[in-house]
Formats: structure tokens, sequence, C-alpha cells
């Protein structure tokens, strides 16, 4: 459809303008589970200076010379374990969250999905947002917790991209939610909902959030406070329940101290220390990907088992659940107040 302003003259060329637009925004994913796919996805993560804030001159020997030579066909064994016949599933449900939530929001705005490493690409899905004549647009970084990782790259990449635009939309972009009651409320009621429809009763449930090297506390960074907030308002929600909660951080990389303490580390001490039943929730990704399918429910399955554990279950995240997408429909409507009247 093209949206004309009001009052043109007759001969005046059509031009589309006038809408409002929306981008959710996850992480990324290689094209294919292959070495090859994933050696160019793990170039581009890798070479972020958010990512890895070693010095270029330091770091990109290292990168190039042997991360990108060894890493690729692990990772791709890793990914082809849960890949889908759809693809990837982190960009399988960030898809279906963006048509969800242009059901739910209807005609008033139009709704686009990127990755910020890979395909589809910000640059790409600002402009054609642009060209469909959305003036203003809402960047939405699916990441409850901040972190200067994830949702200031995202907003630096949206930044680049602006940069290459004679027409700039003006934009506007989703908050870190670690605290939201919409979003506290949403993991309370899935993971209720999860645990209810287990056929054990957990000792331990572990909430195990993506780690960040320890110096990005220290340098300021409030991804560690906005963690722990987050997994205290679940543990208040959760009082009246008869299993312990821990958190931990996963997925660490290289030889930095990280934030601790670490979800494989914990895994094999509950086991050790005789827990036979755990639960594993990662309340920090808006969508299941290669670290809460392979990571956690096939790794920490296998560990927790073999260490004597006896029940293990790893528990969806919010992706498209009822509660998730109502409260990622709140968020959103919260956020174009003021462009939209609903």
């Amino acid at each position: 459809m093209t949206w004309q302003p009001q009052n043109l003259p007759a001969d005046h060329p059509p031009v589309k303008s006038g809408r409002i637009g929306v981008l959710v925004v996850n992480l990324g994913t290689p094209e294919a589970p292959e070495p090859g796919p994933v050696k160019r996805y793990l170039a581009e993560f890798l070479s972020d200076r958010r990512v890895v804030e070693i010095p270029a001159i330091a770091w990109q020997p290292i990168l190039r010379g042997i991360i990108l030579n060894t890493r690729p066909k692990k990772s791709a064994h890793a990914y082809s374990q849960v890949w889908t016949d759809e693809g990837s599933p982190l960009a399988v449900i960030t898809r279906r969250q963006a048509e969800a939530m242009q059901a739910r929001l209807g005609e008033a705005v139009q709704v686009d999905w990127a990755m910020r490493y890979g395909n589809p690409s910000i640059g790409d899905r600002l402009q054609a947002l642009m060209d469909a004549g959305c003036e203003r647009i809402l960047l939405a970084p699916l990441y409850p917790q901040y972190s200067a990782a994830t949702t200031a790259t995202v907003v630096d990449k949206a930044a680049e991209k602006l940069g290459t635009m004679r027409w700039q939309p003006s934009l506007r972009t989703l908050p870190p939610y670690h605290d939201d009651p919409a979003y506290v409320d949403a993991l309370e009621a899935d993971l209720s909902r999860q645990l209810d429809n287990l056929d054990f009763e957990p000792e331990v449930l572990l909430l195990s959030f993506h780690g960040m090297p320890e110096r990005t506390l220290h340098l300021g960074d409030p991804y560690h406070c906005h963690c722990q907030k987050t997994s205290r308002l679940l543990q208040e929600r959760f009082a009246d329940r008869k299993f312990r909660i821990r958190t931990t951080f996963q997925s660490r990389f290289g030889r930095a101290k990280w934030l601790e303490p670490a979800t494989d580390t914990v895994i094999g001490e509950e086991a050790e220390k005789g827990t036979k039943r755990m639960a594993i929730a990662a309340p920090g990704f808006s969508a299941d990907c290669l670290e809460t399918l392979e990571e956690l429910a096939i790794q920490g399955r296998d560990q927790f088992i073999e260490a004597g554990g006896e029940k293990f279950a790893a528990l969806s995240c919010l992706n498209t659940s009822d509660a998730g997408l109502k409260m990622l429909e709140a968020l959103l409507r919260r956020e174009l107040s003021g462009w939209i009247n609903f």
C-alpha cells in the first residue's frame, strides 16, 4: 500500500510515508549447520569490538589464525544437533514472534525481524521498513537484561545504517525489561506450566544466564546486576515451591575470568553431592537457540546423568508461548505509545 501525505498536488509523485514500524532483533545464527557458514558467522560475531574487547591488533591474529580454523567444525556439529527442517531454531522462533506481533498489533504498524549477526541483517530490514513508508521505527532488541555485548551492539548496528541514509527514520529502542512485571509474570506463568507438566519434582531449579567476562561488571556493565534481579524476583514468585533455586552463568569462552558460578560447574557439583532431580531454565534468552538446546538440554543432561543424577529437564524459553507473546505485545504497545493510539 502506498501511504500518501495529505494535501499534495495531484501531480506529486507517489511517496510512501507516515507509517510506523517495529523491528524485533535477536543475536544471530549461521545460515546452515556446516563449517563454511559457521565460519562466516563466527568471523562477524567475534570481530565485534563489543563482544571481544581485546585490541584488534592482538585479537585478530588469534581469531583468524587459530579460532576460525578450529572452532567452525565443532560448532557446526553442535548446530546440526538442533537444526530444524525450517532452519535455525533462533531464526525460526524470532520470525514467528514477529509474525505473531504483526497479527496482534494489526495494520497500525508493520512488524519485521532481523539478526544482529548474519541474515536478515538490521541494515537491510531498517531499509525495507523505510522503503515501505515507516518513518518511525521501534527497534526492539529481545534481550531482557542489558549488556553492551547485546543491546548496545544492536543500537550500534542500527546507527551504522542510519549513517548511510539521507532520509532517516525516527528511532525508539525497547529498554531492558529484566524487572518488568510483565516479563516476570510471563516467566512465572510459563515456567510453572512446564514444571507442573514434568513427571518429577525437581530438587533444584537452575536459572542459567549467558556468561560475560567478569571485567565487564567492573567496567560498569549492568548485566550481572540485571540477571541477579531477575533471579531474585523469580525466587520470590516460587517461594512456595519445594525446590532450591540457584543462579548460574553459561557459555564461557577463552581464558579470562567469567561471571560465576558457572552452569556446568554447578551441574556437576549438585550431582556429586547427591541431587537426583534437576530442572534448568534460561530466562535471559527470549528464544531457544544453540546455547539452550545443545549446551543445556544435551550437554547439561549428559553431564548431570553421568555424575549420578537421575532426572533432568531443560525448560523451554518463552518463545511463542501464550505468556511470552502476551508479554511482548504489552512491551511493544507501551513503547509505541504516542506514535499509535491502540
